[in-house]
């Protein structure tokens, strides 16, 4: 399969160059040719008044948690957690996950997010919903080693690997998932570490993400969480850490030297009012932080243009330097940035060799005008609505606001159907 998009505004090398035309053959970009003939083509999309972007990855979500928007807001984390959703989420099936997960993807695709950064429970139907939607993701069963169920849930993470990794043509990764410091004893975290060390797996986990956790750990270790997964050996696989609000220097330095990556999560740190990570501090380091959205119980939204705003925002105050986190950088970290988190080194960028993973955004709306920078505007100005087609694997999944991989009416009812189904308990 062979596709033209023609005409449009393309963002490459960190600038916008307009009137570009872009190739791509099967599941990569090819070429930019001047003069393409359209008849050359399976498919000709029309660029005009579009802006071409790579597509936005979601390095930290719970994706199935659609389903718990708007269920308990206005919470501290730790009540929020154990009295709100730990209850709820003991009522998950496979069935209410494929739905909710289903949810997420058609908002993420409708938003311009093409990849995303998964941890939850029941994720082979979490994988099946995303195989079905198009979606690229790197998938991790959420692990805890403080219940019964820690090896149940580790057998199933390696299981869910042997499944799904690099399976949906290559769209998909796994990862081993252990929760946090406070939910994975350093016994549990060996378990893991051998177990990602045995089958070359990476780990996503929660870490510093509030100060209480910090204070708890250094209270029963005597170390920080960035410490003590260090000195566990963690940190010797491939890590992406979400949030790390509250790291210290040290914490700093042992991220760089082991490569961990960082989930930016700004929405959700500043509605569980956990902090604002010190992002500057840890990118002049050389660490790599991408953005997430967090799941939509602690957002409330997977919207990932909102996300590139506030993280170019809340940095200028908390810095106070307005040129803390600019636009460009704010883009890269939504997409370039976060490829390289996901263990991308051909994703999340426009040029010849990279995954086909494309947003075109509409720029006719007023919020568009005067049209003086397209980065700055995609940034301050544009939101997720005004992405018109998104190709995902270089295949069209959603062409002029149109989702193509997913049945919207039945998928409103189903969610209605499991919404109903999992707050039964709740009267």
């Amino acid at each position: 399969m062979s596709t033209l998009i023609r005409n449009a505004a393309v963002f490459r090398n960190n600038s916008i160059v307009e009137n570009q035309n872009i190739v791509i053959d099967g599941k990569y970009i090819k070429e930019f040719p001047d003069n393409p003939d359209p008849a050359d083509y399976d498919e000709v999309i029309e660029g005009n008044n579009m802006l071409c972007l790579p597509g936005l990855v979601n390095t930290h979500t719970h994706v199935a948690m659609t389903l718990f928007r708007s269920y308990a807001d206005d919470m501290e984390l730790m009540d929020w957690l154990q009295n709100k959703i730990w209850p709820a989420e003991d009522h998950l099936d496979d069935d209410i996950v494929y739905w909710g997960s289903m949810l997420a993807f058609a908002e993420m695709i409708r938003g311009g997010t093409t990849a995303f950064c998964d941890m939850y429970m029941f994720m082979d139907s979490c994988a099946k919903a995303a195989d079905l939607a198009g979606m690229r993701g790197n998938l991790a069963r959420g692990l805890a080693g403080i219940g019964p169920n820690g090896d149940k849930g580790l057998a199933e993470n390696i299981e869910l690997f042997k499944n799904w990794d690099h399976a949906g043509d290559g769209r998909f990764k796994v990862m081993l998932g252990p929760h946090a410091s406070y939910t994975c004893p350093p016994d549990y975290i060996r378990k893991v570490r051998d177990a990602g060390m045995k089958y070359n797996i990476p780990i996503h986990i929660h870490l510093s993400e509030t100060q209480g956790e910090v204070d708890n750990c250094l209270k029963e270790y005597g170390k920080t969480p960035i410490a003590l997964m260090n000195d566990l050996g963690l940190f010797d696989l491939p890590t992406l850490a979400a949030h790390c609000v509250h790291v210290n220097d040290d914490d700093i330095r042992i991220m760089k030297e082991k490569d961990v990556h960082v989930a930016h999560n700004p929405t959700s740190n500043l509605k569980l009012a956990s902090g604002i990570a010190p992002v500057t501090k840890m990118r002049a380091a050389g660490i790599t932080v991408g953005l997430g959205t967090d799941g939509a119980s602690s957002n409330n939204k997977l919207d990932m243009f909102a996300e590139m705003r506030l993280a170019a925002l809340i940095h200028k105050v908390k810095d106070s330097d307005p040129l803390a986190i600019n636009a460009l950088e704010a883009l890269n970290m939504a997409t370039v940035d976060g490829a390289k988190c996901m263990g991308y080194d051909n994703l999340g960028t426009l040029e010849s060799g990279s995954l086909a993973d494309i947003l075109l955004v509409n720029r006719e709306g007023f919020n568009w005008m005067p049209g003086f920078n397209s980065i700055s505007l995609a940034v301050y100005s544009g939101n997720s609505m005004d992405v018109d087609t998104v190709m995902i694997n270089g295949k069209v999944v959603m062409r002029h606001k149109e989702l193509l991989t997913i049945d919207v009416e039945r998928m409103k009812r189903e969610v209605s159907r499991v919404t109903d189904k999992l707050f039964s308990f709740a009267g």
